[in-house]
Order: C-alpha cells, then structure tokens, then sequence
C-alpha cells in the first residue's frame, strides 16, 4: 500500500507539473527603428503583449523575446509591435501612426524586410462590453477605470494598447452612455463623447494623447509611468533631469548632428560621431564640421583657434563644462585648446540667448561640452595621432563600474609639437612648438530611482608650454641675452567641481541641486619684449530648485548663485588687480500646451564692480505641424570684458595698448550689456523620398554697452574705449540636411552676416568677419559586414567671402592690407578603416586646398621695427596638413 501511494504521489507531482509548467520559447524577429525612444516602445509593446523578457538592437534591427507558447501568439506580439508604430517581418505599421512618430523614429522604410501584410486590416476588434477610449499611460488608466467606477461600473479595464475600456455594470443602475460621459468628464475623449479643450490642456504631459489619430490607435508617446524612465543624472545638471542624456536619447541613431526638437531654444546636439569626421584633437577643432559655429586662427605667432558665433567673437558665447562655467575670464585665448577632443562625450550648441538657470554672461549663445562617461559596460580606449607638420598626441579614456550606483572615468592626454616649419620663409614659425599634459577623473554617483540622490565629483589638471616667434629663437636663452624675436606662453589650469541633487520621493517632478566649482589659472608668457602675466581664481555656486504648479503643464525653477573672480595680471610694468563678486537669484517659468512651449525666465546680480543688472530671457516654441516648428527667442545678457586676455592675438605686434577710461570700475570701462533676438523655422520633408531637414533662422544682437577694439586709429595702437552710438550684428543662417542614399549625409549651409559698430571714426564694420560664407559636408558609410568593420568617407568645403581688413594705410605701402581680402576656399577630408568594434585606423587631409595667407606676419624681417604685426590674420597660414590616426578600445 505505501509503495502505492508513493507511486501515485510522483506520478501526481509530474502531472501537476505537465500541466502548469511554461513552455517558454525564445524567439528573434526583424523588427525596424532608429533610436532609444524606438527601443523603450518596442520593448514595452511586447512586454504588455505577454513577452516575459524583450531586448530590441538597433544595430541588427533585431528583436529577441521570451514568452510562453502556450499564452503568447507571436503573431498577434508582432501586430502589436506594427500597431504602435514598427514594421517588422509580419505586419507593416499603418502609415498614419508611422508618420506621427517623433522625427528621430523615422526609420527607413525601403528596402524592408516585411510581407505586406499591415496592421491597418487587423486593428483591435472589441466585444459589446468594450469601447474606444483614448489615453496614454497609466496616469490614465488610473484616471479611466476611476471615472467609469464612479459612474457605477461594477469593474472597468482600460488597456493603453488597444485604445479600449471594458466595462462590468448593471444596466438598472448606470449605462455605457453615463459612463462614457463621466470618463470625457475627466478628459478622455472616447467613441461617445469627447473631452473639453479645458480639461484636456490640464492632463498632465505624460497623459496628454494625440487626439488627431483614429479611435482604437495608441498615440506614438513613450511616457515617464509606460515605460522604465530615464535614469536622472545630476552629473550633468543639478537641475532635475539630466536633459543632455535624455536629448541624446531622443537623436535619430547615425545622426552625427541633431537639432533638438523638444528644446524650445535652437540646440544643435553634437554627437561623438560628428567629432570623429575630422582631427578634433582639442574643443576649437571639434567644429570644422559645424555650420554654426566659424572657426578662425586668432594670430600667426601662438596659432591658437578662436570660435565666432552669430558674427561676434567667441568671448559672447557662454562656454561650459558640464554646465559649469569653463572657458571665460584669462582662459579664453587658449581654453579651446585646453579640452581634449577624445574626451569629449558629446556637445550641446544653442544659438542666441540661453536659460538665466546657467548664468547671466550668454549673449550669442552656449556651447556646452560633456566629458564621456560610463554607458552601460566599461571600456577603455586608446588613441595615437600624428600629422607630417611634427605634431604628434596620445589620449587614454577609461570609464567603469565601480558598484552598483558608482561609476568613474578616467582620462588622460599628452600632446607635442616637435617640428619647426616654415612654409613661408618669413623666418617665424608657422606654428609654435610645445607640449601639453592633461588629466580628468570623474566620480559619479547615482541612487536616484531608490533614495533620490545623484552626485558627481570631478577633477582636472593641465599644464600647457608653447614657443613661437622666429625660427632660431632659443627658448634657453634669456630675451635680454637673444637678439631674436620670441614668444612663450606658460600656462596651468586647476578644477575641482562638484554637482549634488535630490529627487523628492513620490514627486519625480521636484528636485533640488547643488554645483560648486573651483578654478585657479595661471598664465606667465612673453611676447618678444613684452610680458604678460595673469592670475585667475574663480569660485562658482549655483543652487536651484524644480517643481511645479498644479500639474506638469506648469513648472518652473528658483535658486541662486554667487560668482567669485580674483584677478591679478602685469603687463610691461602696469598691474591690474580686481576681484569681482556676483550673488544673483533666478526665476524661470515654463508653459508647455498641445503644441507650444513658452520658457520665461529672470535673475537679478548684484554686482560688485558692474552695479546692479536685472536680465530677462524669453524662449518660445510652437509646433505648426508635427514637422514645421517654429522658435523666437528674446534675452539680455551682460559681462566684464578681459581686455588683455581676450586680445593677445595683438601682442605679437608692436601697436601700444590705450584704454580711454569713462570712470568705470574695470580697467577704467563699464561692462558689456547687450540684447539678441531671434527667430527660426524648422521644417523636416521628404527629399528623394527620404528625411530631409531645412532650418531657416535670423538672430541679431544689439549692445547697449560694449568694449571696443579699435585697430584703425593707428598702426601703432591697439585702443579701448565704450561704445558711444550703436553696434549691431545681423545674422542669418539657411541649412539642408537630408540623406540622398543609404549611408550618405549631406549638409548644406549659407551664412550671411552684417556687423557693424559706431567707432570714434564713424561706423565701421568689424574686422575679421566675412559677410557671406557656405558649407558643405557629405558623410558616406559602408555597411558593417559580420565583424562590425566599415569605411567611412567624409569631406567638408567652407567658402569665405571677402572680410573687412583694418586700416594700415599711414604704414610704408610694402606694409598696408587691402581694404578687404580675397575669398578663399578650404577643403578637409577623412578617410577612416573600422576593422571590428575594437579598431579603427584614420587618415586625412586639413586646408587641401592649399590656400595660405600672403604676408600674415607684417615686416617679419624686423619684429622690434615699428611695422612689425602677428595678428594680422584672416586665412589659414598652414598649407595642406595630412594625419594618420589609430584608436583601440577594449
């Protein structure tokens, strides 16, 4: 008897087990998108159709799920997937829904890989119980099945995929009409009532649905409660969400460039991949690629690049570093330099005013450079760079895992230029020679889904040597002891920075952060006879609070900053000392609807040295179509202007410096204040039947207050005075974008440009500035064959009109400029051999065109001459330049 029942007992269990054991399959299909939005949407569609697990790549366009046969029809998984937007090898997505997929979703779809089968013939069928309700997330479904039970439905279950309710109620107590009545009530339009525009503008953003699509469609939204969020990341703002991730997030995958279209300012998103179509080896090349920004030699003697935007010079454009003040004050001359290219992680360009939230010095706009940092798994990189003029850089990146919630990077860069060229033969150096070493470590932190904090620390270290002037000159030697001509910049630069932020629990829309950074630069240098020696130590502190009014719809930001600037520079025998201390407070205001975005914004900095100075800023976007958009822009921003740092490119000359004080409290002049306005459409068409992306935008800037440069006076002088009268400048930019053929990327830009200012001899336009200059850049890739190996091939060409020269005309005729220079045309190309993931060999060509300036150094055979001057440069000095570059990660 016992073994009896032993034997029915086992044979009991494995029947059991027969019956209720899953049989689970593991099943991969071709399913088509773009980007992470792509990734979230499909992986969530097959989740909520009954996948146990579900992993999209948009390398192989490939989709790997789990699920158990006996409950999941993977037919019914893939129409689904069709449904909410994704052809893939069974259904085609209806074309309605694909159209009104985010721009960066637009996958191509031919050639496809798809039967014709499409998802519009098999839409969701319901039973009499159910009925079309519309709606987005779980917000919503919370809401729905809420308002339906307050009606009087016994049970209501509203699925987000099908678009549909299904009620349980007794038809003597309440009916389907009454139902449906009160769930409009709340804002939900449905198949018998439809929600008030009222109700409707007041749901919060994540429930706010597209009410142009058919009944029984789910909107192509991906939301905060749908879907896992995105991590938040203090490490790169202390202002709630780390808006640069989730930008990037939303970029079309392959796009080297992006044009944000959620931001209502003009960011233009630069990816790593648009930084590896040319040399990049520091920040100031890293946008010979970039129609937006013009990137010109300052001087023929230290060969630094400087940046123009919008028609002004680069010290208007606020320049940061993980949204920390970075390039300002003395480094502006050579800051650009400071920053490897390899360890750049990404980019975020705005044109004309930028938010008060980062400071008051924007007034063309901000470049916002990140350092790359931990994404998923580690990685170490290696990368070699040599060109044929003698310059020759190593960069290390490292970034891991150090636990769970902490992360580092680490980078390292050391560079050299060892040969002494000449191309010219006027005797002086076509570039300086020189070494620089450099190194970051980054430590990040972040428990923000669980405890709410995020902290990031950062520190970095650079010592910079550079000599240039005449090719013999012995940098040995003391100048006193040398009669030659020559120039030594010396610098180090210290950060150590770190940002702090708390997500309230149960409140993902209220936050609090906290930045602080301090900066010492230091700067010895001589130019020739002269010396110039700067010191600079910087504090920076800025706190803000985030939450909202009502519902998401509302939100804003408060906080305060405090600014300290010590500054204590020698030139010849003057010293100039100042230390400027700026507390402000900031308030910022941000209204999204259906289709707009309006962010107003104010701060208030009591300044030392400048006074009091009240700043307003104001963005609005509003979409006119889901592919036109249209942006304006308004804002104020002021700065103390560095007169000696921001010039130097004048040094290596022998015009005397002449400040023509008005009694202000820096070197005797009042602070910069001026105002940019601006507006521009965006507009996304098919061109050839692919994407294309036409921008149109005009920005002027008109300065109340501004220091003046003036050249023209004399040869001999360098003069700064205030502006008395007006100055202007008058930009307008028209850019293509568009993709011809699989793997090639075409980008086409004008820029025009008026900018002129009322100089103690009348108006005049501004030196060095081309009225009218084109772009053009073609990027083509290979396929990737089974190794992940692949060419790619890419070339820019710049055309630069004619530039407004000074005026040199009381020198010797063998010693004067033109009134205006020769147009000319540049020409950079790459080509670039990715092995597999791991390797990639590049090899290019810079100024192919071979274009030179004729004489940019003035009476070269005479520096200590009184015609003797280096910053006369408007064209590139070096002939063609070629490079050969390796990179290997592991």
């Amino acid at each position: 008897m016992k073994i009896l029942l032993k034997s029915l007992l086992i044979f009991s269990l494995l029947f059991t087990n027969f019956l209720f054991a899953q049989t689970i399959t593991k099943a991969t299909f071709k399913v088509k998108g773009e980007c992470g939005m792509c990734k979230d949407r499909i992986e969530t569609t097959a989740k909520k159709t009954g996948a146990t697990s579900a992993n999209w790549s948009a390398e192989s366009q490939q989709l790997t799920v789990e699920y158990d046969a006996a409950k999941v029809n993977p037919e019914e998984l893939l129409k689904k997937i069709a449904e909410a937007g994704h052809d893939n090898e069974k259904f085609k997505a209806p074309d309605s829904v694909y159209e009104n997929l985010p721009g960066c979703c637009h996958y191509e779809r031919e050639p496809s890989f798809l039967t014709v089968t499409t998802a519009e013939s098999t839409k969701p069928v319901k039973s009499d119980n159910q009925f079309f309700v519309r709606g987005n997330c779980v917000s919503c479904k919370t809401r729905i099945e809420k308002a339906a039970k307050t009606a009087g439905a016994d049970a209501a279950d509203w699925n987000p995929e099908t678009q549909t309710v299904t009620l349980d109620f007794n038809p003597a107590k309440t009916s389907a009409d009454a139902i449906l009545k009160m769930i409009a009530d709340v804002g939900h339009d449905n198949e018998k009532y439809t929600a008030s525009d009222s109700v409707y503008k007041n749901l919060p953003d994540c429930c706010l649905y597209d009410r142009t699509l058919p009944l029984g469609v789910k909107s192509d939204l991906v939301h905060m409660e749908e879907s896992p969020a995105p991590k938040k990341d203090f490490t790169q703002h202390a202002d709630h969400v780390d808006k640069s991730i989730e930008e990037v997030k939303l970029i079309k995958m392959g796009e080297a460039t992006a044009l944000n279209k959620k931001e209502t300012g003009l960011t233009f998103n630069i990816s790593s991949k648009e930084l590896l179509k040319a040399a990049c080896c520091n920040l100031s090349e890293s946008f010979e690629t970039n129609a937006t920004v013009d990137v010109a030699f300052s001087n023929a003697v230290t060969g630094t690049k400087q940046l123009k935007m919008l028609g002004l010079d680069q010290k208007y454009t606020s320049l940061t570093k993980e949204l920390l003040p970075s390039i300002r004050g003395l480094a502006s001359p050579y800051g650009m330099n400071l920053i490897p290219g390899r360890w750049i992680g990404g980019i975020q360009l705005t044109k004309g005013g930028s938010t008060v939230t980062n400071g008051y010095e924007s007034i063309t706009g901000q470049i916002n450079t990140e350092l790359l940092k931990f994404n998923e798994k580690p990685e170490t990189a290696i990368n070699f760079f040599g060109d044929i003029n003698g310059r020759f850089e190593t960069n290390i990146t490292s970034t891991s895992a150090v636990s769970d919630h902490w992360n580092q990077t680490l980078l390292l860069h050391g560079n050299a230029t060892l040969a002494k060229m000449d191309t010219n033969d006027d005797g002086f150096l076509d570039q300086p020679t020189g070494n620089q070493i450099n190194a970051s470590y980054l430590l990040n932190y972040n428990d923000l889904d669980h405890s709410g904090i995020g902290t990031h620390f950062g520190i970095s270290f650079v010592k910079d040597e550079r000599f240039g002037g005449q090719k013999d000159f012995d940098k040995n030697i003391p100048q006193s002891q040398q009669s030659l001509y020559g120039v030594g910049i010396d610098i180090s630069k210290f950060d150590i920075w770190n940002k702090t932020g708390y997500v309230f629990k149960g409140k993902p829309y209220q936050s609090i952060g906290w930045m602080n950074q301090f900066t010492y630069h230091q700067q010895d240098s001589f130019f020739g006879q002269r010396n110039y020696l700067g010191n600079q130590k910087t504090f920076y502190s800025n706190l803000i609070f985030e939450s909202i009014f009502g519902n998401t719809n509302h939100k804003y930001k408060a906080g305060a900053s405090f600014l300290y600037d010590d500054f204590d520079e020698n030139y010849l025998t003057q010293n100039f000392k100042r230390t400027e201390t700026v507390p402000g407070l900031f308030f910022e205001y941000t209204l999204t609807g259906l289709k707009y975005t309006l962010v107003a914004g104010a701060r208030t900095d009591f300044h030392n040295l400048a006074g009091t100075q009240f700043t307003p800023r104001l963005n609005f976007k509003y979409d006119l179509t889901p592919k036109t958009i249209l942006r304006l822009s308004a804002g104020k921003g002021f700065r103390t202007a560095n007169i000696f740092a921001e010039n130097q490119q004048y040094f290596a000359s022998n015009r005397q410096i002449e400040i023509l004080g008005n009694g202000g409290n820096i070197y005797d002049l009042k602070p910069e204040i001026a105002w940019n306005y601006g507006a521009s459409l965006q507009q996304e068409f098919k061109l050839f039947n692919r994407k294309a992306t036409l921008v149109a935008d005009f920005f002027r800037t008109d300065f109340q207050d501004q220091v003046l440069a003036d050249l023209d006076i004399s040869p001999n002088k360098i003069v700064f005075y205030n502006l008395d009268g007006n100055s202007y400048a008058n930009s307008f930019q028209t850019q293509l974008d568009f993709v011809p053929a699989k793997n090639l990327e075409l980008r086409l830009a004008y820029k025009y440009y008026d900018v002129q200012a009322d100089y103690l001899g009348g108006k005049r336009e501004i030196p060095f500035m081309a009225k009218n200059r084109g772009f053009f850049n073609a990027s083509y890739s290979t396929e990737k064959n089974s190794k992940g190996g692949f060419w790619n091939f890419d070339t820019t060409l710049q055309l630069v009109g004619k530039q407004k020269l000074p005026n040199l005309n009381a020198n010797p005729a063998e010693f004067r400029l033109p009134e205006y220079s020769a147009s000319f045309a540049t020409l950079n190309a790459q080509v670039s051999r990715n092995f597999n993931k791991n390797i990639r060999v590049y090899l290019g060509g810079e100024n192919l065109t071979g274009y030179t300036q004729d004489q940019p150094i003035i009476d070269a055979k005479n520096p200590f001459g009184n015609y003797f001057d280096g910053g006369m440069v408007y064209a590139p000095i070096m002939p063609a330049n070629v490079y050969l570059g390796l990179d290997v990660s592991f």
